[in-house]
């Protein structure tokens, strides 16, 4: 949770108020204007940071950073929602509220399957959320250790909740912002690993039982003073070796490659007690470089024989968040990711990305265009409103004499352009004419990633929800994501290039259920 835009919320709440009724809590149906189809949003209100995302008897459990009164970001609840597949959802009340130790901010869920924390059994294994408690009181009156870590449990598959009552179970040794743990068994030490966020590092603790926490080490970038939010830690296999790596993911407030906040990763060891970054100190990657995707974090307890590292991020930017032309709701996740790890050189690793093969069940139709249908080196790919689908789609970058642009429009003559520039050899998404964005004068812009593949073919998958498009490129090396906010419906899909016929080789779209 970005603490420096917590000043904004008084500013911003009377516009939240004023546009929403927030004494009622409303399911509005999938087809208002900017709700997309397949992506989580709340029913309404305001919404933020994924948290205690964990899997267990068959569902994916999502919970997130909640405000049920107002469309901007208020005290935090816990919201919850559960799916069999992490696209269609199933929204359940809500799950943590405010108490005496403050509101309920970001941070993770666990099964204790040994039932270490004594608050179930073997039989039945408590669903342990852990989270950080901001004591508003306490921070008005000028002190800085107003978060402190809390847990609650649950012994019905998530449906009810009880908080420990010895609350909190790590007090703060005097940090302003220290936040957002996120809890791993670590099966080598047979102990229960916490990373926190603490302004500038991370932190790591220990702990038997989840309930007593030991320090153990720390981890920052030298001379950074940006603030770190919502880390993640997790080990993944190489593709094809046995070496495995540890992952820490960190979100970052500021500095991210297309500007406002975003996620990063780094890529080293893990021993239980201290990480060590395996590349260069300063060398910091993104899982998507897109300006909408924050807070991106991982399930935890997936089974062993599925065995995927799945994560799901917030589909905003705190630049605006607070802003964007919605209502009724705020923001929505995007779509879950599986992440692999790939070596590309000696000591450097990076992290592949693609939708999650749950997604392939809501295709419905596949339709192959022909390149006889260029004229004038365009391309007529869909007509349909309002556009919903997946586009994949191959060139041969090698004649290309300028931008390879797909274009989505609307009768209004709202403009989104994705594709691929070959001087600068980067992909691009250009929103500026893409509809509403006078909302705030960072978003309108066009957005750019550095084009990973050393191949002359190049392959794009694009997947367009009426207000979204997230954009996967090198095979999963790149990943982009932002949302836009047409004033009509996009209706349209073209693809334009020079000498289009010789540079296009592929096109395919699907359309979604």
């Amino acid at each position: 949770m970005g603490i420096h835009y917590i000043l904004q919320f008084l500013a911003i709440y009377l516009l939240g108020v004023s546009a929403t009724n927030p004494a009622k809590h409303n399911t509005i149906g999938v087809d208002e204007k900017y709700r997309p189809k397949y992506h989580f949003t709340p029913d309404s209100m305001w919404m933020n940071d994924p948290n205690g995302m964990v899997y267990y008897q068959g569902e994916y459990h999502l919970f997130y950073q909640y405000y049920p009164k107002a469309n901007v970001w208020g005290p935090m609840h816990w919201g919850h929602a559960v799916s069999k597949d992490m696209i269609t959802w199933e929204h359940l009340p809500i799950a943590l509220f405010p108490d005496s130790h403050g509101y309920i901010f970001s941070g993770s869920a666990v099964i204790d399957w040994q039932n270490t924390s004594g608050f179930g059994s073997i039989d039945n294994p408590p669903m342990v959320a852990i989270y950080t408690y901001h004591n508003p009181e306490k921070e008005k009156a000028g002190a800085i250790d107003f978060q402190t870590q809390g847990i609650a449990y649950s012994l019905d598959k998530g449906r009810t909740w009880k908080k420990y009552e010895q609350n909190p179970v790590i007090s703060n040794p005097g940090f302003k912002d220290f936040r957002d743990p996120k809890v791993i068994w670590h099966d080598a030490t047979k102990r229960w690993i916490m990373v926190l966020a603490v302004k500038d590092k991370t932190m790591f603790y220990s702990s038997k039982d989840l309930k007593k926490w030991d320090f153990e080490s720390e981890y920052g970038l030298k001379d950074d003073k940006r603030l770190w939010e919502c880390p993640d830690l997790f080990p993944l296999k190489v593709e094809g070796s046995n070496e495995i790596k540890w992952i820490l993911v960190v979100s970052m407030q500021s500095g991210a490659p297309n500007g406002g906040t975003g996620t990063s990763y780094f890529i080293g060891d893990f021993d239980g007690h201290r990480f060590v970054n395996s590349q260069p100190e300063n060398k910091q990657y993104w899982l998507d470089v897109g300006t909408d995707n924050y807070a991106m974090v991982s399930w935890s307890d997936i089974p062993a024989q599925d065995g995927r590292k799945l994560m799901l991020g917030w589909m905003s930017n705190w630049q605006y968040a607070q802003q964007v032309p919605t209502y009724r709701w705020r923001s929505a996740m995007t779509l879950p990711r599986e992440v692999t790890l790939v070596k590309m050189a000696v000591k450097e690793w990076k992290l592949k990305s693609e939708i999650v093969r749950e997604f392939e069940s809501y295709k419905e139709k596949k339709t192959a265009i022909s390149k006889n249908n260029i004229v004038n080196d365009h391309l007529l790919i869909l007509q349909k409103n309002p556009i919903v689908c997946e586009l994949n789609i191959s060139f041969n970058r090698k004649p290309l004499q300028g931008e390879f642009t797909i274009s989505i429009s609307s009768p209004e003559k709202d403009t989104l352009k994705i594709g691929f520039d070959p001087t600068s050899n980067r992909y691009f998404i250009d929103r500026v004419k893409a509809g509403i964005s006078d909302f705030n004068k960072a978003f309108p812009a066009k957005h750019f990633s550095p084009c990973l593949s050393q191949n002359t073919s190049l392959s794009m998958k694009i997947i367009l929800d009426k207000s979204s498009v997230e954009l996967f490129a090198d095979e999963g090396l790149t990943a982009m994501t932002d949302i836009f906010f047409p004033i009509g419906d996009m209706n349209k899909i073209e693809v334009h290039a020079a000498g289009l016929s010789k540079i296009l080789t592929n096109t395919v779209v699907y359309t979604l259920k």
